[in-house]
Parts: structure tokens; sequence; C-alpha cells
């Protein structure tokens, strides 16, 4: 069995070998801090577009930054092993930054996904660089209306309150 979930220096070497043989490298990346159907339609999408996806998945502290002092509700490592389970998902890495630029311009994937959330205008601007930088091909996805994370949890919320 392959080792899906790797480092960010494991995942550089295994991108550059994929240019090699003219192989097309997808990523995407985000919290994955409850996985729902939205989550798997949209990886399944992502998958779709080229040989091989990554999911970079952002670190504890970075989703702690990004949504605050209460998430996230599972740690990079159960997230990671999560994700890294679905069939559709060739490999995992966490990152640690809040923004994702650093490690795109490191693993230089030919094809960078977001979800409908997002416009080509609405990217972080540092990535946006980054993609730029290495000639990569931006794609966004349908959102998938009715799955959402944050939604999940505040029906939870609801349903726990007296």
């Amino acid at each position: 069995m392959k080792k899906k979930i790797l480092d960010s220096n494991q995942l550089a070497l295994l991108a550059e070998s994929s240019r090699q043989r003219g192989e097309r490298l997808v990523l995407t990346n985000g919290c994955f801090d409850l996985l729902h159907l939205g989550h798997v339609r949209y990886l399944e999408a992502a998958r779709s577009l080229g040989d091989a996806l990554v999911v970079a998945i952002n670190g504890d502290e970075s989703v702690r930054a990004l949504k605050g002092p209460g998430r996230p509700l599972n740690r990079e490592h159960d997230r990671a092993a999560v994700v890294a389970a679905l069939e559709c998902v060739d490999h995992v890495v966490i990152f640690p930054e809040v923004r994702v630029a650093r490690l795109l311009e490191r693993v230089r994937p030919a094809i960078y996904v977001k979800g409908g959330d997002y416009t080509a205008d609405t990217l972080d601007p540092e990535e946006r660089a980054a993609l730029e930088k290495i000639g990569a091909e931006i794609r966004i996805l349908p959102f998938a209306p009715g799955h959402s994370t944050s939604a999940l949890i505040e029906r939870m919320k609801k349903l726990s309150s007296p």
C-alpha cells in the first residue's frame, strides 16, 4: 500500500517525478475539519482533472487563525488520515501557514482547484501570485449548496442546546 500522507519535502520530490513523466498533478487545500458530502463530491471532481490529486490540509494553528478559537474540531493528523482514506485522494500534506502559497511554489502543481465559494478574483493575492509564478491552471469547481462545515456545526449546536 502506498504512503498517502507526505511531508512537503516528499511531496516536492513526488511532484517533480510526476512532471518528468508528463503527468498533471492537481492540488487543492482547506481545513477539512468535518468531512461531509460536499467535500467528497468536490474532491472527486478535482481528482478527475488530472493524473493525481494532492490535498493540502491546514495545520491546527492555521485553522484557529482562519476559523477562530473553537476550531479545528479534529486535529491535523486525524483530518489528514480521514482525507487520505478517500479513494479519490492520492496524497495529503499538512502545511502550517494560513495561506498555501509557499507550498504551491514548492510543489508546482499543474492545476490548482478551489470550491465555488471562491472566484478567480477572490483568491488570496499571495496564492494567486504564487500560481502565476509557477504557471498553474486555476480551476473553480461549483459549490455544493447546503454542505458546509460551519453550517453543520451550527446545526449540531442547536440540537445540543436545551
